[in-house]
This record gives C-alpha cells, structure tokens and sequence, in this order.
C-alpha cells in the first residue's frame, strides 16, 4: 500500500475474501463502532454479565454493562438471576448508581417510580392524582398498567456460576452459541464447583475493544513482548500447545503446557529473555495441579465479543470488555477462587493474581502496546496491519507460531458486519 496515501476511505477495504490483511479504519471509525455495538452486543450475541456468586443472596444485585448500555444483575426473593436495564421507563434515567449492593426493590431518584428485583414496575407516585379541594386533579390516564411499563428484561443464561444475558430474546441457546469445542474448554473450568470471589481489577484502556479480544487470540505475542511469559516458561513458543476455535471461529481457546523454562534455541535470541532474572518468592509461578486441570497449566477461552476465561497456572479469572467509543474500553477483572479450595491455594491464587491486572507483571504490557497500536492507527486510517503468521488461513494448530485465530475472528467479524 501507498504510504503516502492521502485518500481516506468511509468503508474498510480488505484484500479479497481474506482476512490476513486488517484495515486500520476497523479500529478508527465511530460509524463501524456503532454498527458493532448493534450487530455483536445488542442482537444475536450472548454477553458476560458476571458470576452468580456475586450475587449470592435474595436481593443482590451488581451493576454492570452490555457494550454501551447499563444493567443490572440481581437474584430476588425467589433465588432466581434477572438481567435489566439501568433506565427508567418514566423519563430514561439511570437509577442505580452503586455498583454492589442488596435491596428490596429499586428506586428511580428522579420521580421515585419503583421496580421488583425482577425489573416490574410496582410503584408510580400521585398515579391516581391528588385530592384538592373536593376533586381529584392530574394523576396517570385511565387506561395506564404498570405491566406496560416495566425495565427492559434482557433474556438471561447461567452455566457453571457465569451469567450471560442477551437483548436478543431469540438468540440461540448459550450451548449452541458456543459450540462443542469451546463448551468442553468453558466446563473445564466452570465444572459445578461453587466460586469465591477474590478481587476485582478494572482499567480504561485507550484502544479500540477488538484489540483485546485479540491480543488474547494472538498466542505470537506472548514469549517476545512478555519478560516474565518466556523467562519463567509460562508461555513460549516451545511449550506444547493447541489452538482451537468454535465453528464460526468467532470464540477460541489458547491452551498451553509449561515447559522446564530456562535456557532453549529458541528463546535465548529473545530480547525479553532474562536468564539472570530471579524470583525471590517462587510461588508466583510455582505450579500446584488441580484435578480439574487435565494437562494444560495454562488456557486462555475467548469468549466473543465480551469476555475472556483466565487460567494461567493457579490464577482463574473473568476478564470483561466494556466498549465506550470506538477508541477506548474499560477492562473488569473478577478474581476467584473455589469454595472447597484450602487456605494455602486462596493465598496462591491471589499472589499469582499479581501477574495480571492493570499494572500486573505480565499484562501491565498488553494495556501498553494497545494504547500505542491505537495511537497509531488514529493517525492513519487508509493503512493496514498484517495477520500472515502460519499462512493466510483459519485453521486449528498444534503450535502456536500463528495468527490463525485472529483471521478467524475477522472472518466472523466480515461475515457479520458486510452482511
């Protein structure tokens, strides 16, 4: 391509039917953002709300979002998850500002119309007037039901202790959205044991969402930008590992077997490879086998467009993708652990906690390098970036010097966003 280009596009233009080759202006332009907002978050998707141990008893409730718009997660009397907006039917407000709490009901501040924990409305102040001077003035219309008023009730599915919710009341079962293949990588980790929250992370990234979902399907990055990753073996080229994708190549799973570490051929060119480097506490990356493991010491599940599944040796975590613009989204971080786990692994699964997060030892990088690529992109929107590690295909690999899952989703994100 012309470097010197000066001809900006409205549309990103691909190379052909592939997807080796991504237009910067997928990133840059608030038009597609919008576009992607209705297309992957509020139709024929499922998104990450959060964990049911969040929210473990009658009136609980957590704030959260789905791509731009707020709702909440709360279990009401009867035990049951209801997903709603945070927008009040009266006058559009957003009621609920806290971000954690138990209630009875929720109340809009502004006119202090009231709802059930199951988003119905129950309460309409001066519905039926007020009484002055021997007659009834104002008050609703006759004809006004609060069943024709309630919240907007997302359709809600819970696997495991994760809650997905969908605008879509016709979108596909949870099971069919993520196919077989990333089901089994999803119950692998979410196997029917009660969760315990640890902690929460959250960031503000200044990149376009994709890019994280992304960097997450992108298992080239890891050995060379991360010192900690290739040093310490957590993940490099030379582990044993696997990528496999869903049928639509929209989710995937990068699942990676630690190897001794230490001095190889293949790392020792690495400029991010410390061989001096040393722990003073080992338990960072000390592994400690759990049943439910199966091999892989490490499985990153991509879950698309709005979650990422964390097992990196002990630490498992949710990593939530909140878009706001086209150049910028806040990343949630939500720590657990099991509550049958020991003492001595919740202490583990925190102190390895460290290495991710906003100003983790390894994902302290990744926020960085998006913001730049962003940077970047701003400046010349007529440009591409290059996906051709592996070839120009989608295909499941046995190794990961490959950008196939990235091509992947793209072909997703094509198939969706020209239909």
């Amino acid at each position: 391509m012309n470097e010197t280009s000066t001809v900006f596009p409205d549309q990103p233009v691909w190379e052909g039917d592939g997807t080796h080759r991504i237009p910067f202006l997928t990133y840059t332009s608030e038009e597609i953002y919008r576009k992607e907002l209705e297309r992957f978050f509020y139709k024929g998707h499922w998104c990450y709300v959060g964990l049911e141990a969040e929210v473990p008893n009658p009136g609980d409730y957590k704030r959260t979002v789905v791509g731009e718009r707020s709702v909440i997660l709360a279990r009401d009397a009867d035990g049951a998850l209801n997903v709603f907006e945070n927008v009040c039917a009266h006058r559009g407000m957003r009621f609920c500002r806290e971000r954690h709490g138990n209630r009875k009901d929720f109340v809009c501040p502004y006119h202090q119309w009231s709802y059930t924990l199951k988003g119905d409305l129950q309460g309409v102040p001066f519905r039926r007037g007020v009484k002055q001077d021997g007659k009834v003035n104002g008050g609703m219309p006759a004809d006004f039901k609060t069943a024709d008023h309630g919240l907007t009730k997302l359709k809600v599915a819970s696997r495991g202790g994760v809650v997905f919710a969908s605008f879509d009341h016709d979108v596909e079962s949870l099971e069919d959205y993520l196919g077989p293949t990333i089901l089994g990588y999803f119950d692998r980790l979410f196997n029917g044991r009660r969760l315990k929250i640890l902690g929460y992370n959250r960031q503000r990234i200044p990149g376009n969402w994709k890019l994280m979902q992304e960097n997450i399907k992108d298992p080239y990055h890891p050995g060379l930008l991360h010192t900690w990753f290739v040093t310490f073996g957590l993940w490099r080229a030379d582990n044993k590992s696997q990528l496999r994708m869903d049928d639509k190549h929209r989710h995937a799973a990068m699942v990676s077997t630690r190897g001794a570490g230490g001095k190889a051929e293949q790392v020792t060119q690495v400029s991010s490879f410390k061989e001096e480097m040393k722990l003073n506490d080992p338990s960072f990356i000390d592994i400690v086998p759990e049943p439910w493991w199966g091999g892989p010491t490490a499985v990153m599940t991509t879950i698309f467009p709005s979650v990422i599944l964390q097992q990196q040796v002990n630490s498992v975590s949710t990593r939530h993708i909140q878009p706001n613009g086209h150049g910028s989204f806040d990343f949630v971080w939500t720590h657990f652990g099991f509550e049958d786990d020991s003492e001595e692994m919740t202490k583990r699964r925190l102190t390895q906690a460290n290495l991710f997060g906003p100003a983790g030892f390894v994902s302290a990088d990744d926020g960085e390098v998006i913001e730049f690529s962003q940077q970047a992109f701003e400046t010349k929107p007529f440009h591409r970036a290059v996906a051709e590690l592996g070839g120009r295909e989608v295909e499941q690999t046995e190794h990961m010097v490959t950008e196939t899952l990235i091509r992947g989703m793209y072909r997703y994100w094509r198939d969706v966003m020209e239909a």
